[in-house]
């Protein structure tokens, strides 16, 4: 996290409980931080909706600035992209295309807005491949051309910091992904 001291960030959040451990390194490092509700592979809309009012309420507790990306019509992306692979279990070809996808947003809002870095929060899940999400960061790196900032967010407890933050801020803590494959 040192490359990321006194830069702005966007980080790509998936949810509330993910964001806590990721806002707070980040910020310790010195950097500001905008977090990301990019997540158009989340169904129903009702619980696109619940996460990201509990990434609101988080972004308020630590004073960092929030945007969420469009819904309807990402929405469809998502589903074309998935086609296909709909019967395939989490952490396949479908996860891979979906990381890609929302990666892609997220460093192209990164680029838009003169940030420093994109990172996401997706890493800190024990149920996500790190190595994975971090090549993906890096092609897209390469391809839209803002810098990725590579972590492995569930290192140092920080799954486990997720838990106790989510109890200490009465956070949704959600038993799935997001994706209703």
């Amino acid at each position: 996290m040192a490359g990321a001291k006194s830069k702005r960030v966007l980080l790509h959040a998936c949810c509330a409980p993910c964001a806590g451990p990721c806002l707070e390194r980040l910020m310790e490092a010195g950097a500001e931080v905008t977090a990301y509700f990019f997540n158009p592979n989340i169904m129903p809309y009702e619980e696109f909706c619940l996460r990201e009012e509990n990434l609101r309420r988080l972004c308020r507790v630590y004073g960092a600035d929030y945007v969420v990306g469009k819904y309807k019509g990402e929405h469809e992306r998502f589903l074309e992209a998935a086609k296909g692979l709909e019967g395939l279990k989490e952490g396949g070809e479908r996860c891979e295309k979906c990381f890609y996808l929302r990666l892609s947003a997220v460093a192209d809002m990164a680029k838009a807005g003169g940030f420093d870095f994109f990172c996401t929060t997706l890493i800190l899940s024990p149920h996500k491949n790190a190595e994975l999400i971090n090549r993906i960061g890096f092609e897209v790196e390469r391809k839209v051309g803002v810098a990725y900032l590579p972590s492995d967010f569930k290192k140092r407890g920080g799954y486990e910091k997720s838990i106790e933050l989510s109890k200490k801020y009465n956070l949704y803590r959600q038993n799935y992904c997001g994706c209703r494959f």
